[in-house]
């Protein structure tokens, strides 16, 4: 009885295995100095070159079509003349349909990020000289095959690595002069799985490899702190936010090298609270063949790299998400925000990335997605905050520490003065709709 399940197992494998479908988007394509004037080297056919880290492809019908509700993306990374980890994605554009070709900046495109990898320090003369990273994406499956959706947008895969080769140039043997950094693969494997029931419907872009500090980019003086505005145009059940995030600044003391928590709130409610990293990087020790990044000359302990790291050279960026049961229609908002960041000597980034899907079947808008421009200073406050935005404020509710109303106002300034040192809680609604809370300091 054991065998003939035995048996029965190996053939159900195989014929999976005899359905997949792969699909090849990019071939050993190569990037060039990210900082460097546009390259003029012929690109592959069906291929556009939006930046020297950035390339495009539309897939065709058949393509789209082949799709099944199984999907797993791959790429691999070779090492060319550039021996710094960088960090790399696979987006996708929804491109107006009559566009045969796009810009990067084109505002007409709405992108999604569906996998963020971060590079080895690689030398090409020493092996391995190519990195691979795997995701599974069958939720894009209802993306792919939604044919409403691909009667107003062509879909393009966009494939990007951002490198420069200026220590290469020195550093690695034959690399001299040279400008060209990595390359990439990329394809699709699918098939059906019986076992997978449900299937997303919609597709609503939120932001797009956004960058996020708290000293030149950020929605509040300060802090560091991301609002994003979007509309639904019906109410919405089962949404499901997926969020790729990953904090940058190389300085001792940057944040790449501190752990830090996340905190993902949305209409005012904390859905989702993360901490980067926090797991050994050994098992990507052997892609890190240039020796002169994190790794050293032995190996270290899960602690140690628990300790600090936000994320491996070599390896895949978590993809993570959470859901919400009912969203009602109108205006939301949802806000990201890192409390304890730094930015040691005012240099680094959170680099983040956000969509939502959900399981209904009404068809959703990806046009009314704004980010709020707000400042709200100072913070910490001996008397008086000011908000500042391109929205008028509707109204603006002062809470205690622990939850009691203090006061109300419509304008964009609060008085503070007569309150004793401590925290305090403004609930600020917009006009618009626009609705989030946020801490202030009173010294």
């Amino acid at each position: 009885m054991k065998k003939t399940l035995f048996f029965l197992m190996v053939i159900t494998s195989l014929l999976n295995l005899q359905a997949q479908t792969t699909i090849n988007v990019f071939s050993q394509a190569v990037f060039y100095d990210g900082y460097a004037g546009l390259v003029s080297q012929p690109v592959p056919a069906n291929t556009i070159r939006l930046a020297n880290y950035r390339y495009a492809k539309k897939l065709t019908d058949a393509e789209l079509n082949s799709f099944q509700n199984k999907v797993k993306l791959n790429v691999t990374i070779g090492a060319l003349c550039d021996n710094y980890d960088r960090i790399g994605g696979v987006h996708i554009a929804l491109v107006p349909k009559g566009l045969a070709s796009y810009t990067l900046n084109d505002t007409q495109v709405k992108r999604f990020e569906i996998g963020r990898f971060i590079t080895p320090f690689m030398n090409k003369n020493v092996s391995p000289t190519e990195v691979p990273y795997t995701y599974d994406v069958d939720n894009l499956y209802s993306v792919f095959s939604n044919l409403a959706l691909r009667n107003i947008y062509d879909i393009w895969v966009e494939l990007d690595v951002f490198g420069v080769p200026y220590a290469a140039n020195t550093q690695v043997a034959g690399c001299s002069g040279r400008n060209d950094v990595f390359a990439g693969t990329l394809n699709f494997v699918t098939y059906n799985d019986p076992g997978i029931t449900a299937t997303y419907s919609n597709i609503v872009p939120l932001l797009d490899s956004n960058n996020l500090n708290n000293y030149n980019n950020t929605d509040v003086s300060g802090q560091t702190v991301r609002l994003v505005n979007f509309n639904l145009a019906n109410e919405v059940t089962n949404a499901n936010f997926f969020i790729v995030a990953t904090p940058h600044g190389a300085n001792s003391g940057g944040e790449e090298y501190i752990r830090r928590q996340n905190i993902v709130s949305l209409d005012n409610s904390q859905v989702l609270t993360f901490t980067p990293g926090g797991k050994s990087c050994e098992p990507y020790r052997m892609y890190n063949t240039q020796g002169n990044g994190i790794y050293g000359s032995s190996a270290q302990t899960e602690a140690w790299w628990t300790s600090w790291n936000n994320w491996c050279p070599g390896d895949a960026v978590p993809i993570r998400s959470f859901s919400v049961p009912t969203l009602a229609l109108g205006n939301h908002t949802l806000k990201y925000e890192v409390p304890t960041a730094v930015f040691n000597g005012q240099q680094g980034q959170v680099v983040l990335s956000i969509y939502m899907q959900s399981l209904n079947s009404l068809s959703l808008s990806v046009k009314d997605v704004s980010t709020i421009d707000v400042s709200i200073f100072p913070n910490p406050t001996p008397d008086y905050v000011n908000v500042r935005s391109d929205k008028k404020v509707k109204e603006i509710t002062v809470f205690s520490a622990e939850g009691r109303k203090l006061s109300n106002t419509n304008e964009s300034r609060i008085d503070l003065t007569s309150y004793p040192a401590g925290i305090y809680f403004l609930d600020i609604v917009m006009e618009g709709g626009s609705h989030f809370k946020h801490k202030i300091i009173k010294k």
